[in-house]
């Protein structure tokens, strides 16, 4: 009986790499399927890239669908190192610079504890942000998003089309207000009891 030595020692049976997904924060990602592996998926930074473990038997849309999960759970613990004011503001500097071509300069950018009916705040007369704690520990592109909503408010005070257009740059807009609402949705979803509470 012949066995092939590379895939008893677990090492991935197939591996391809596909360029960032924009806004990911990360430069590349590095699916890695392994027959050994037969339920469970996992994923790591491995220097410039991504590395998402699999099943060898995972369809492609299991596959692209677990990737995505597996995304948000790494940016997700990333950002529970929770990022400090400062962190925050020069996160706040690279994402105009990117987007809005360095434009959106605030004055000060900080977490705070008393927004609880918000995301976060802009007073564009002081150039301050304001961003609620209860962000920190979403995934990144969640954060990024919230950081650019309150930069284009330093150009565009209200909510009008003007407003939306300068956020239609971000390509993670639809999936962050996506994420943000099904937070808000849950928040408000009573208590199911459990078998034993009756």
């Amino acid at each position: 009986m012949s066995a092939d030595p590379l895939n008893r020692a677990g090492t991935p049976q197939r591996s391809t790499t596909s360029p960032p997904q924009s806004g990911s924060g990360a430069s590349a990602i590095e699916v890695r399927r392994s027959a050994r592996r037969r339920r469970t998926v996992s994923a790591y930074r491995e220097g410039d890239r991504t590395v998402v473990l699999i099943p060898a038997r995972m369809s492609e849309a299991d596959e692209q669908r677990w990737v995505n999960v597996m995304l948000d759970k790494l940016a997700a613990q990333e950002s529970k190192r929770s990022l400090g004011d400062a962190e925050l503001a020069e996160r706040a500097r690279r994402l105009s610079e990117q987007y809005f071509g360095g434009r959106a300069r605030p004055a000060t950018v900080r977490w705070v504890t008393n927004q609880n009916t918000r995301w976060g705040s802009c007073t564009p007369a002081e150039g301050s942000i304001r961003l609620s704690h209860r962000l920190q520990g979403m995934p990144e592109y969640v954060v990024d998003y919230v950081l650019l909503h309150e930069l284009a408010h330093l150009l565009v005070p209200g909510h009008g089309p003007r407003f939306w257009r300068l956020l239609e740059a971000y390509p993670r807009t639809e999936r962050a207000r996506g994420y943000l609402e099904g937070v808000v949705a849950a928040a408000r979803l009573p208590h199911v009891p459990g078998a034993r509470d009756e």
